[in-house]
């Protein structure tokens, strides 16, 4: 009697904790939407100029718009949209009010051939943005060939002579057909709690499954010795 009471105890212990982690995981989803909606007002809220300080935390997906021009080299960063197949992220320095800074003009087909810089002036709407893209197992970039793997902004500003401040395109004005825009969106904030709830649960219906088919078992070899 106390061996049963002790697989009892534990297969409802079991089911209790693996419960519990699926009702955080809920919990964690309910916060990670009200995150991504707030994040999603931001960057579609009107834009503002940019401002002379930006800071990473407090300025992150803000919209903004500016006028200038696009100048010097441009900088390609290999990508893949899911529709589009493989390209580039084109980065452009800009010039706007005596400051320097980056623009992502959005995204061209890897067999697009070169794409020529716009030379008129230009105003650039889009959101700030400061991507954490490059870990310890990012290639350095390919310089011969101009393929950069990853946006990262300190580099990119200091090979184009711009401040390490990128704006991420969502119109320019007057527009460039040989770009697709890459705007900033919430698409790629990962958001897997409902799995990870789902998964949880299934566990926990699973252990009570089979705690209840264990005990059951050992009932019948109990009444038939």
């Amino acid at each position: 009697m106390n061996r049963a009471l002790f697989l009892i105890i534990i297969g409802l212990g079991g089911v209790a904790i693996l419960c519990a982690l699926g009702l955080w995981q809920v919990q964690r989803l309910a916060w990670k939407q009200g995150v991504i909606a707030q994040i999603d007002a931001r960057i579609h809220a009107t834009p503002v100029a940019l401002p002379k300080s930006p800071d990473a935390d407090d300025d992150a997906y803000l919209p903004v718009t500016a006028d200038g021009r696009l100048i010097g080299d441009t900088l390609r960063v290999l990508v893949s949209q899911k529709t589009k197949g493989a390209g580039y992220r084109l980065i452009t320095a800009f010039e706007s009010d005596g400051r320097r800074v980056l623009v992502d003009r959005g995204f061209i087909a890897v067999d697009a051939g070169d794409v020529e810089t716009p030379v008129a002036d230009i105003t650039v709407t889009g959101n700030l943005q400061w991507p954490q893209e490059t870990d310890g197992f990012t290639p350095a970039p390919d310089t011969e060939n101009n393929i950069w793997f990853a946006r990262d902004v300190p580099a990119m500003a200091a090979a184009l002579n711009a401040e390490p401040l990128l704006i991420v395109a969502r119109k320019l004005t007057p527009s460039d057909s040989a770009v697709a825009p890459f705007p900033v969106d919430t698409s790629r904030i990962p958001n897997d709690h409902l799995q990870y709830a789902i998964t949880w649960f299934s566990l926990a219906a699973i252990w009570l499954a089979m705690s209840a088919l264990f005990l059951r078992r050992r009932r019948a070899n109990l009444s038939e010795s």
